[in-house]
């Protein structure tokens, strides 16, 4: 694999393998922002518990996703990628936080580029 190819995977990788981990731990401590503004009202009354619980199962599943960016690369990369995408379209739909929306799509589409860009490292 080409030497600027593999630096960008790699950065890539590290990028949505950590950043998925350290989202996913701030659910359980709300240092980086209160993550349970993102939930709008309308969803947290279907949820079964509060939006702060809520968070947290949130939070396991980033853990969980960003692990497996790191240990399988490709598989997470689309795990990310699905998942950055539902969060976005959660986020257009009840049209609150439509710049975070829009962030999260692009991001989605860089866990797509490094799902595509493992797939041409297993040939």
């Amino acid at each position: 694999m080409d030497t600027n190819v593999r630096l960008v995977k790699n950065v890539l990788k590290y990028t949505f393998g950590l950043v998925p981990i350290v989202a996913g731990l701030d659910k359980f401590t709300n240092v980086l922002t209160n993550w349970s503004q993102y939930v709008s009202e309308g969803f947290a009354g279907m949820l079964p518990f509060d939006p702060t619980t809520f968070m947290m199962v949130v939070g396991v599943i980033e853990i969980v996703a960003g692990i497996l960016v790191l240990t399988k690369t490709k598989i997470g990369a689309y795990v990310v990628s699905a998942w950055l995408t539902c969060i976005a379209l959660t986020l257009l739909f009840s049209w609150t936080y439509v710049d975070v929306a829009v962030r999260d799509l692009v991001m989605a589409i860089g866990a797509f580029s490094l799902a595509k860009l493992s797939e041409e490292n297993e040939k």
